[in-house]
């Protein structure tokens, strides 16, 4: 499902070269829930980005869903993260001047998907995450586990293959942090999604498939 070999991540400017990634081997097979760890600065993120196609390596080989990325150009790689791949970040990244269906609608857009199916996977997405009675509010009127709840229904709304979370309970207290675990392991379990997820918090990172470690941009476990 995701295939890294011999992975660098160098970023350079004209005074400073920072290895980002160095040699990262990773394998992720089809409906595993990989965490990724380690401490801030060590290169989790860069790592995400690398797998979602946001960032191309240095260095390596990069496969996702069976295919050799390598060589391809924006758009197609555009197209790839469309269908493919869904994200979620600590952040959330909601439009707010959007209501909760229509920033949800918004990976479908890109998919020219017509208004009323695009409407209906965005009503379908939102009742799996539990908001269906919240489509019409804005993200301010949303407690913060709400407006993740949106963004991971914006995430899945495409029926992703992949998901990729960085730090998605980063910005929430312990229970709504929970509720959000529950639903990442309900699309795992009963989806088949393969989730990577970056987090900070080792109690929720025991409860996945396997821990992968970072220091200095290294793989260590």
């Amino acid at each position: 499902m995701i295939s890294l070999q011999n992975v660098n991540k160098v970023y350079r400017t004209e005074r400073v070269e920072t290895l980002a990634l160095e040699n990262i081997n990773l394998d992720v097979a089809p409906g595993e829930f990989v965490s990724i760890m380690g401490p801030s600065g060590c290169g989790k993120s860069t790592l995400l980005n690398v797998i979602g196609l946001l960032d191309t390596p240095s260095a390596g080989a990069l496969a996702l869903d069976g295919e050799h990325v390598a060589d391809w150009g924006d758009r197609k790689l555009a197209g790839f993260r469309n269908e493919k791949l869904g994200f979620v970040f600590q952040s959330f990244h909601l439009v707010p001047d959007l209501k909760v269906v229509d920033n949800v609608e918004i990976p479908l857009l890109y998919r020219r998907t017509n208004g009323t199916p695009r409407r209906k996977l965005a009503q379908a997405a939102l009742d799996r995450v539990g908001l269906a009675s919240r489509i019409h509010h804005f993200p301010t009127q949303l407690s913060g586990g709400q407006q993740q709840r949106v963004a991971i229904a914006r995430a899945i709304v495409g029926r992703p293959r992949i998901l990729l979370a960085d730090e998605p309970t980063g910005n929430l207290d312990s229970a709504m942090g929970e509720e959000i675990m529950e639903l990442l392991h309900d699309l795992n379990r009963n989806d088949g999604t393969t989730i990577v997820m970056v987090t900070h918090d080792e109690r929720f990172a025991r409860r996945t498939d396997r821990i992968v470690r970072l220091f200095d941009g290294r793989q260590v476990a």
